[in-house]
């Protein structure tokens, strides 16, 4: 088993949209490279923390790919917007993409190119090693299946 974990706005509609995809066996909505321990929701929300709303996602890698996988996450974003997406704004919400295994990096290159050369703006999402990651608290945690209808800015048809 191979993990990825990916910020792009609020995590909800990220852990739904990943769930779906064939070859991921788990997800977990939660707070990653900030600067305080254990964050709650509330202390992300201010904008202090330096947390963003990150989605981990576990996947089979012989099911599928890294590759694949990150081609369908930049089709949920807007890459050249800084600390939004949808209609969420604040450090929390920013774009990326945090890896755990340095194998992994050159994928993440290559696909990072291949999405500055479709936009005309800076790409904004980082690319970081994972220095840390909290669970969101349990009512985040498969949102969307719990309130069907509830809040997202992503587009689950992509």
């Amino acid at each position: 088993m191979k993990e990825i974990y990916l910020a792009g706005g609020c995590f909800w509609g990220v852990e739904e949209y990943f769930s779906r995809i064939e070859g991921v066996v788990d997800t977990d909505v939660g707070y990653a490279n900030g600067r305080r321990e254990n964050p709650s929701y509330e202390q992300v929300c201010t904008g202090t923390t330096g947390h963003a709303e990150t989605t981990y996602v576990k996947y089979e890698e012989n099911a599928v790919s890294l590759e694949f996988l990150l081609e369908k996450f930049f089709k949920i974003i807007d890459p050249t917007l800084l600390n939004r997406q949808g209609g969420d704004i604040g450090n929390q919400y920013r774009t990326g993409i945090y890896y755990v295994d340095e194998g992994d990096v050159p994928v993440i290159l290559k696909k990072m190119e291949e999405v500055r050369d479709q936009y005309r703006e800076p790409i904004v999402t980082e690319m970081e090693p994972l220095s840390s990651y909290y669970s969101a608290e349990e009512y985040h945690q498969d949102y969307l299946k719990k309130n069907p209808g509830g809040y997202c800015h992503v587009d689950m048809s992509l």
